[in-house]
């Protein structure tokens, strides 16, 4: 039989890699030392914005996330990911032990779900557990990029440009350009935009939302055709003036 220690080890040494998303230092050095020891290729992160960098810079084969973030939380990581095309297995840790959060998180596109404070043997223990339902597969080239019109935004090297010209963002700017390219033509309520984007902080005060989206439309707006558009009452969308809709609404992942 087996031992636990046995069965956590990787299918395939050296070959998996695992991106660890943890804010908390000590927390992600003990995650990166077993996960290496153990074989894994290891990559982190300490925050949402850096989490979407390194899984299109690192391409991992699965995503342990923390949910608590001090930027974006992991739902809205995963959110984000999804929309752009980046399907990557999620592993969740979280101080949250309510129902409803485990729902969110898979709802949200997470794999598997672990509560803090955990036993190292169980991460392991699951880490092996989603790379082996998902042996075998073929590693799909990931998705890095969202575009809309001659706006192009690059999740693996942060960069913005739109007619093939750097266009400079914050952080914040370039996660609100990125919830807006995902849903492109579409309206995407305040509400909608202050989870994805922001979720702890502000809570409830969408006045943020209506900041942040000035500032992105003197940078993405200042040299070519007006693209963010306020439906009142809703929230904001990316749309082509009406004459030039016309086969050109949006573009996939690239």
């Amino acid at each position: 039989m087996s031992t636990p220690q046995d069965r956590s080890r990787p299918l395939v040494p050296g070959r998996h890699r695992v991106l660890v998303v943890e804010d908390d230092p000590g927390i992600r050095t003990l995650l990166t030392s077993a996960l290496t020891a153990y074989g894994y290729r290891v990559a982190t992160a300490d925050s949402g914005s850096a989490a979407l960098f390194e899984a299109g810079a690192f391409t991992p084969d699965l995503i342990v996330l923390d949910v608590m973030l001090p930027d974006l939380d992991g739902f809205a990581v995963t959110r984000q990911l999804r929309l752009a095309g980046i399907h990557t297995p999620v592993l969740f840790l979280t101080a949250r032990t309510e129902p409803e959060d485990r729902v969110s998180g898979l709802r949200a596109g997470g794999d598997d779900y672990v509560t803090k404070p955990f036993h190292l043997q169980e991460v392991l223990l699951r880490v092996h557990a989603i790379l082996r339902r998902t042996a075998g597969r073929p590693r799909a080239e990931q998705p890095s990029r969202l575009r809309y019109a001659d706006v192009e935004l690059d999740l693996r090297t942060h960069e913005v440009s739109r007619s093939g010209e750097p266009v400079p963002l914050s952080p914040t700017e370039f996660r609100l350009l990125a919830c807006l390219l995902a849903r492109s033509t579409r309206v995407v309520s305040k509400a909608d935009i202050l989870q994805e984007v922001w979720h702890h902080d502000f809570a409830g005060d969408t006045r943020i939302v209506d900041t942040y989206i000035k500032y992105l439309r003197r940078k993405i707006d200042r040299t070519g055709r007006p693209l963010i558009h306020t439906i009142r009452g809703v929230g904001y969308t990316l749309r082509l003036p009406h004459r030039e809709r016309g086969g050109r609404e949006g573009h996939p992942p690239a």
